[in-house]
């Protein structure tokens, strides 16, 4: 047992928490240490298997991250900004590696974890699939090879309780073809139509956000020019996908140096 990885999941009754912890439960080199949820959550105090339906598991869920992250060798947190970077100062004291999956960040947020990043290792995606880190690669590599003829837009869809847009996903692929074209994105980025606009400006990154149903992620790029169009896609269609990069994430951060990491570093890529 004391090879075994142990793993923190944060937020644990929400559908990713539930879907990180089966995760964690499932894998032969890590062990759940703990979990958490929000002070006054129904699920404090209560036995974590219970509470998921199934069996008692001898781990009850807790309100005090402190507690659970002191005996754990990496936190992984699907949960809001402003909890991400609390549980960032905690996992900086505790010495844990930190996986986040939270989007929508502001810069403010993005200097605190970056502050964290000095005691531990931080591995931070807007996505953690494999299939999503190597379209980010390709959306740079097409948008270097193609000028400015072609008119790049993204394109995202994801299900109807998605609080943020657009998606963490999309901005890595809008950063990415910023990077190949050589260009910075907040100078470029065209997150909003609404009205008379005037023509598409050149050179611009264009955003579009679609929220409905039970949509896990849908990720368009598209490159049009006159005549011709490039698309470039990736589908989800299990969370699972993300539970998985995350808990490759937490065992692929053990013993690395503090910092900012993310995806790329963590396949190789």
């Amino acid at each position: 047992m004391s090879d075994l990885t142990q793993i923190a999941i944060v937020g644990a009754s929400g559908r990713m928490g539930q879907m990180l912890i089966a995760a964690v439960n499932d894998s032969e080199h890590a062990v759940l240490s703990g979990v958490t949820e929000r002070a006054g959550h129904a699920w404090v105090g209560q036995d974590l298997g219970v509470v998921m339906g199934g069996t008692a598991s001898g781990v009850n869920v807790s309100d005090d991250p402190l507690e659970v992250f002191a005996k754990s060798q990496a936190i992984i947190d699907f949960t809001s900004p402003d909890a991400t970077v609390a549980h960032a100062k905690l996992a900086a004291q505790a010495r844990a590696v930190h996986v986040i999956g939270t989007t929508g960040f502001d810069a403010g947020h993005l200097a605190k974890l970056a502050a964290a990043a000095r005691h531990c290792a931080i591995v931070r995606a807007g996505n953690m699939s494999l299939g999503v880190n190597l379209l980010v690669q390709l959306t740079k590599k097409v948008a270097a090879a193609l000028d400015e003829d072609f008119d790049i837009e993204i394109v995202e869809s994801h299900h109807r309780h998605k609080v943020d847009a657009p998606s963490g996903t999309a901005l890595m692929l809008g950063e990415a073809a910023a990077i190949g074209r050589g260009v910075s994105l907040a100078d470029v980025a065209d997150r909003g139509r609404d009205g008379i606009t005037g023509e598409r400006k050149r050179g611009d990154i264009g955003f579009s956000a679609i929220r409905g149903g039970d949509v896990v992620g849908e990720h368009d790029v598209i490159f049009a020019a006159d005549g011709e169009r490039i698309v470039l896609r990736h589908l989800a269609t299990d969370r699972q996908i993300f539970a998985r990069g995350a808990l490759k994430a937490a065992l692929w951060g053990q013993g690395k140096s503090p910092g900012e990491y993310d995806m790329m570093d963590v396949l190789g890529l």
